[in-house]
C-alpha cells in the first residue's frame, strides 16, 4: 500500500541570489580574458586558487573549526584523496584548460555556451556510465545546444580563435562533466566550505609546476594593475561569492539548483563581452546563441521536473 508523500514541490528560486548567481559565473567569461592580457594564464589559475583557498579556509575555521566532515567526524585519506581529485578536476584542472584556451583567442560567449552545456552533458554521460536514466529531452536538448555551438562556429573555426582553442574549449566542457559526476564519489566529506578549501588549495601546486615548465617564471606580462583587478575578481567574486550564493540556491532548490539557470550564462556573457571587450555578435551567431539557450533550457528543465516528480513520488507506508 502507498500514500502520498508530504513533501511539497520545491519552491521556485529567490529572485535576487539567482541573478547574482548568473551575473557572478558568466562575468567569470570575461575577468579570464581580462587577466590574461597582464598575467600569463596558468600562473592566473594558480594565483587564483591560492588567493580563494586561503581566504576560504579561513572562512571555514572561524565559522566551522577545524577539518571535518559534515558529521563532525575525522576525514579519512580515501575520501581526502578523492576530493583532491575531484576538486583539481573542476578547478585547477578546468580552469588551467581553459584560460590557455582563452590565451588562443577562444571567444569567451562560445566558452559560456560550451560550458552552459555542461549539466546536460553531465546527465547523458550519467547515463552511458552509470546507466542512470536519460530523457528524450534532455538528449534533444543537447542535440539543439550543439546545434547553437556549431551555428556560431560557422564555417570559419578561425573566427573562434585557433583550433587548438576550440579543441580546449571542448575539453574543459568534458572537465566539468566528469568533475561533476566525480562529486558522487565523494560520500561523507568535509563540511562544504572546507570541501571548497581542499578543492581549490589541491589545485594550486600542480598547476604552479605547469606554469613553471610552459610559462617560466614570467608572471606578470602586462599592465599589473589590470592584472591585480582580475585577480581579485576572479578570487574573491567568482570564487567566494559565487560559492555562498551557490550555497543560497541549493538550500532552495536542492543540488541541481544552478543547473536550472545555466541556459542563461551565454546571453549574459554575451552582453558582457560586448560591453567590457567590445565584441559583437553578428546575426548567424545570434541564432546559434539561441539555439545554445533554448537547447539547454529544455534540457535542463526537464530534468528539474523529473527531480521534483521524484521527491512527491509516492512512498510505501511503514
Amino acid at each position: 500500500m502507498t500514500s502520498p508523500q508530504a513533501a511539497q514541490p520545491l519552491p521556485p528560486l529567490p529572485l535576487v541570489p539567482s541573478a547574482a548567481f548568473v551575473v557572478v559565473w558568466s562575468s567569470g567569461y570575461i575577468a579570464g580574458p581580462y587577466g590574461i592580457e597582464a598575467v600569463n594564464p596558468l600562473w592566473l589559475v594558480a594565483l587564483r586558487f591560492l588567493v580563494a583557498a586561503l581566504v576560504v579556509a579561513a572562512i571555514a575555521r572561524v565559522a566551522r573549526g577545524p577539518l571535518r566532515t559534515a558529521d563532525g567526524g575525522r576525514l579519512d585519506r580515501s575520501t581526502l584523496l578523492r576530493l583532491a581529485g575531484v576538486g583539481f578536476t573542476l578547478n585547477g584542472g578546468l580552469f588551467a584548460i581553459m584560460y590557455v584556451a582563452f590565451d588562443e583567442g577562444f571567444d569567451p560567449t562560445l566558452a559560456a555556451m560550451l560550458h552552459a552545456l555542461s549539466p546536460v552533458l553531465t546527465a547523458l554521460l550519467a547515463g552511458v556510465l552509470l546507466r542512470e536514466r536519460v530523457t528524450r529531452l534532455q538528449a534533444v536538448g543537447f542535440a539543439v545546444g550543439v546545434a547553437g555551438v556549431v551555428t556560431v562556429l560557422g564555417p570559419d573555426v578561425g573566427q573562434a580563435g585557433s583550433p587548438l582553442g576550440l579543441a580546449l574549449g571542448i575539453v574543459s566542457l568534458f572537465a566539468i562533466s566528469l568533475g561533476t559526476l566525480g562529486q558522487r564519489w565523494v560520500a561523507h566529506g568535509p563540511d562544504p566550505l572546507w570541501s571548497a578549501a581542499v578543492q581549490f588549495g589541491v589545485s594550486v601546486p600542480p598547476v604552479v609546476l605547469l606554469a613553471l615548465l610552459l610559462e617560466g617564471t614570467d608572471v606578470v606580462v602586462g599592465d599589473p594593475v589590470q592584472g591585480a583587478v582580475a585577480l581579485a575578481w576572479l578570487a574573491g567574486v567568482n570564487s567566494v561569492v559565487g560559492l555562498v550564493l551557490l550555497g543560497v540556491l541549493v538550500r532552495v532548490g536542492g543540488a541541481g539548483a544552478a543547473a536550472s539557470l545555466f541556459f542563461l550564462m551565454p546571453p549574459v556573457t554575451a552582453v558582457m563581452a560586448y560591453a567590457v571587450l567590445g565584441e559583437g555578435l553578428s546575426a548567424r551567431e545570434v541564432v546559434g546563441l539561441l539555439l545554445g539557450v533554448v537547447g539547454v533550457a529544455v534540457a535542463t528543465r526537464s530534468a528539474v521536473l523529473a527531480r521534483r516528480a521524484a521527491l512527491l513520488a509516492p512512498v510505501p507506508e511503514s
